[in-house]
């Protein structure tokens, strides 16, 4: 079975709607195999508070910042159940409900910008590229007015970065609200595929 690629955004941090999504995707994991991709939330906001105050290359400032998604998956692994982590770096272990633990030494290998111009939704499409998954999805805190990924990424709801790797992919991908955990069958059916 491909799986599911769900990205976590790390807005969900602060948000009671993070450990109800987390319960709600254990028991979807029993009808279909799932990769969460955590976002970098409060963890990747200390590196841009950091690099402000002392100026660092956006290289450094991209591989902490992968270093803060890993702190997310940590955090996510222990409040979710019969989950496992993930290491890019080893052959995928076949659990049907993974937390990536993205490697700093994988994405040097690719061809991933090193800047705040790719995040981890880009990071989410390139490894649902990479385990050629079944479809993306991103849960996100933000209204969506529309599913233009151009769009999108000038109302910065999804990087700078994510259209052009978007092309070279094409990854089925849909956007889905934050409150919609009760019936993920259902938010999957309901949502939007996006396109450039």
């Amino acid at each position: 079975m491909r799986p599911l690629i769900i990205k976590l955004g790390g807005s969900l941090y602060a948000k009671p709607e993070l450990k109800h999504w987390l319960d709600a995707l254990t028991e979807y994991s029993k009808q279909q195999d799932i990769i969460i991709v955590p976002g970098g939330g409060p963890f990747a906001d200390q590196v841009r508070t950091a690099q402000t105050a002392h100026h660092f290359s956006d290289k450094t400032a991209h591989h902490m910042a992968i270093f803060a998604m890993k702190q997310f998956a940590l955090l996510l692994n222990d409040l979710a159940v019969e989950s496992s982590l993930f290491d890019s770096d080893r052959p995928l272990i076949k659990t049907p409900y993974s937390i990536w633990l993205p490697n700093d030494s994988l994405l040097n290998q690719s061809s991933l910008k090193h800047s705040w111009d790719l995040t981890s939704d880009s990071l989410a499409l390139w490894l649902a590229s990479h385990l050629n998954a079944e479809q993306l999805v991103l849960i996100k805190c933000t209204d969506i007015n529309s599913n233009s990924i151009i769009q999108l990424s000038k109302d910065a709801v999804l990087d700078a970065e994510f259209a052009n790797l978007f092309k070279q992919y094409s990854i089925p991908t849909k956007i889905v609200r934050h409150q919609q955990y009760a019936d993920i069958p259902a938010a999957l059916a309901q949502a939007t595929l996006l396109q450039l």
